[in-house]
């Protein structure tokens, strides 16, 4: 999730520096190893789908862009790819376009869905767009936004999810600490094409935990050996205290229940503050996307929030994550 570090101001600023590469590849070509982490430039929120061999990566607005892209052959070295979605809709207002998920529907159709300031309601809310391919450009051509429950203090952090069975559904988030409400995680089923919601939303579960201070966020569901996990962010995504957590979901609508050992993922070996992550499978391991501040530099504006790969592991039926983890370790 984002917060005023990255306004119309901030965004305009930003652009006059370009957008630059993120730094030198993580490891040599060709080396087996890799060193977190693998994009050293701002790359907030992040989420990536792979389509024909190339990974492609979706983030908050920085550097000019409302939704940067960048390309992977290997999950480790990033390429800046341009604006996945260039131009906003009307109802929209520039400058505070926030961690945008990406659901690839059949060949050639893939909906992007991306939190954009409404303007009638002045809160922030959920939109959707589609495109022929993954990179963009996406297009919102609705009167309004999907997802906008104002007098809850928005919403945000959407991300589709497909079950086993092929249903989809959306999560997200109700932005209840810009109002000082609470906040809690949404999931809704979405209809085939992944353009409309369908049936009521389910709340699934608050921050309830002294780790989650005042604040959950970014989730997203993932199934394991037939367990659903709900996994997501909590505390102040500014500060070391920031990490990610889990929990244990019957359906995707629910109920969900926190099981202990959360949080999952800390601040530590130079990453401060990891969370609202992503998950990703390749060659039969499991990865974390995630972004992190380099340590004593939380809330800063370069170099941001760096993006962060480590493996996950399943053990009791519970996932570790291998991180953050600083030294060389094996690639994807």
């Amino acid at each position: 999730m984002n917060r005023p570090l990255l306004a119309a101001a901030v965004v305009a600023a930003l652009s006059l520096g370009g957008c630059d590469g993120g730094g030198p590849p993580p490891a040599a070509e060709g080396s087996s190893m890799f060193t977190n982490p693998v994009h050293t430039a701002d790359t907030p929120d992040p989420q990536a789908i792979l389509v024909d061999g190339t990974w492609h990566l979706f983030h908050t607005n920085a550097s000019g862009a409302n939704v940067p892209v960048l390309t992977s052959p290997d999950l480790v070295t990033w390429t800046p790819a341009g604006d996945a979605f260039p131009a906003l809709p009307a109802w929209a207002a520039p400058g505070k376009t926030w961690a945008p998920e990406v659901l690839a529907l059949d060949p050639g159709r893939y909906v992007l869905y991306p939190t954009v300031a409404d303007r009638a309601s002045g809160r922030q809310c959920i939109g959707r767009a589609t495109a022929t391919a993954p990179g963009g450009p996406y297009v919102d051509s609705a009167a309004g936004p999907l997802v906008c429950q104002a007098d809850l203090g928005g919403s945000i952090d959407a991300s589709p999810f497909r079950d086993t069975d092929g249903s989809l559904y959306l999560l997200w988030k109700n932005d209840g600490n810009a109002i000082g409400q609470d906040t809690w995680l949404w999931s809704q089923r979405l209809s085939p094409d992944g353009l409309t919601l369908l049936g009521e939303p389910s709340r699934l579960l608050r921050q309830t935990e002294p780790w989650e201070g005042h604040v959950v966020e970014g989730p997203f569901l993932w199934r394991h050996d037939g367990q659903l996990f709900l996994f997501y962010a909590a505390n102040a995504y500014d500060k070391a205290d920031y990490a990610e957590g889990y929990a244990l979901c019957d359906t995707p609508l629910g109920p969900c229940h926190k099981p202990p050992g959360n949080p999952i993922l800390t601040s530590g070996n130079g990453a401060s503050g990891p969370g609202h992550a992503s998950m990703v499978e390749h060659d039969g391991r499991t990865w974390l996307l995630y972004h992190a501040w380099p340590a004593g530099a939380e809330g800063s504006i370069a170099p941001g929030r760096q993006l962060w790969l480590d493996e996950v592991t399943w053990e009791d039926g519970r996932p570790v994550v291998h991180g953050p983890t600083s030294t060389p370790q094996r690639r994807p």
